[in-house]
């Protein structure tokens, strides 16, 4: 007897696509945490003018124009160092666009306290790489020589000579995008399973509310490809010739980061807070598709426009010359530098880094015991795709 379908009875898939539209193959590898997937496909809908003699509405004829949008709502979990990505590296790829930069650890010389890090061999890094160290995760601010860089905030514990600097993965801007393919399978095996082609992330959301680290990835798709009606009038869909099973399952690691764990760095010359009780960092990618032209019921390619990279966060008041420091950076219009590093632990490792923002002048917020300054977006910049970083390690 049909019965109904377990909500957690689901699994998400992500990969690149090589070329917009084209669906990728996936394996048990591609596998990522996932809270919740939202798709919406609407037909674009004119006003007919043509006389019916009557004020019955006919309809519309069919092959009109598809809009596909999305939303995904992941966590950050455990990934496993070595890989090539972390699972749900495809997607900060897609938002991002460049490909991951792989600094493969080395072996340090000397790190001083303000953040000169010398390494035992030419290191090959580009600034705003990352390396980690003890635990914590830092980026690349200028190259000093072949063997030696400055770090945008120093290790806290700096690493004696011969100690191991760790591996890290960096997500760059660039000016294209690449598309993803998301897949949606359920239990049972027959229920309606999804294929979402040609995803392009307009917006990327990374937010630290103190419970868990979540990320969210929204935009539009080509098409959505689903496992009912696939075949006949929808034989080779997203160039498909059958609809792709899912992949022999594996173990799967479903260990959460906790939300409290993490840094928090920001200010002219950047200082470690403690206060910090919330923040988020969006990127919005201005996209459009190559919808209205003739020819196709379907988006033929991405558009993206200009990238907005805001941060928010709300600290508690201070008394000390570094809170009171973020206040006159607001009031004066100057920038600050603000990077989060979200986890403790190797394996569990986020950074975000905005070299250059103009922080908002904060908000007071008295409705509780403690005093709060909300700092609504401030918007980040930088000179040619280094507004933001985002690296894993």
């Amino acid at each position: 007897m049909a019965s109904y379908i377990s909500s957690n009875a689901n699994r998400f898939y992500t990969a690149l696509e090589s070329a917009y539209g084209q669906v990728p193959a996936i394996t048990a590898a591609n596998r990522i945490p996932a809270l919740k997937m939202s798709i919406r496909q609407q037909l674009e809908v004119t006003d007919r003018k043509d006389k019916t003699g009557s004020r019955t509405f006919t309809g519309l004829p069919a092959g009109g124009r598809r809009q596909t949008s999305f939303e995904l709502q992941t966590l950050l979990t455990n990934w496993q160092q070595g890989t090539a990505n972390p699972s749900y590296g495809p997607l900060f790829q897609a938002a991002l666009g460049a490909a991951p930069a792989l600094f493969s650890g080395a072996t340090a010389a000397s790190a001083t306290g303000n953040g000169r890090l010398a390494f035992a061999a030419p290191h090959g890094l580009s600034a705003g790489q990352a390396v980690s160290s003890g635990g914590e995760i830092r980026f690349v601010a200028a190259i000093v020589d072949a063997q030696t860089v400055q770090l945008n905030v120093p290790f806290t514990a700096p690493p004696a000579s011969g100690a191991p600097i760790g591996a890290a993965l960096t997500y760059s801007p660039a000016t294209e995008l690449p598309s993803v393919g998301i897949f949606d399978y359920w239990d049972p095996a027959t229920a309606v399973q999804r294929l979402l082609c040609g995803g392009a992330v307009d917006q990327m959301e990374i937010d630290l509310n103190g419970d868990y680290h979540e990320f969210r990835f929204s935009g539009q798709a080509q098409d959505v490809v689903d496992s009912a009606s696939f075949g006949g009038s929808s034989s080779g869909a997203a160039e498909l010739q059958s609809y792709p099973a899912e992949p022999a399952l594996s173990g799967f690691d479903y260990t959460i980061v906790p939300g409290n764990l993490g840094e928090a760095w920001l200010g002219t010359s950047p200082t470690q807070f403690f206060t910090i009780t919330s923040a988020s960092v969006v990127l919005k990618n201005g996209l459009d598709t190559r919808f209205h032209e003739f020819g196709s019921s379907l988006p033929q390619a991405i558009a993206p426009g200009e990238r907005s990279v805001t941060a928010a966060f709300e600290l508690y008041e201070m008394t000390d010359p570094y809170t009171q420091g973020l206040y006159q950076a607001a009031r004066q219009q100057s920038p600050i530098s603000v990077m989060f590093q979200l986890g403790q632990a190797a394996g569990q490792l986020v950074g975000v880094y905005l070299q250059s923002v103009i922080p908002a002048v904060p908000e007071f917020d008295d409705n509780k015991n403690r005093l709060q300054w909300k700092f609504r977006s401030s918007r980040a910049q930088g000179t040619v795709n280094n507004e933001i970083a985002v690296a894993f390690a």
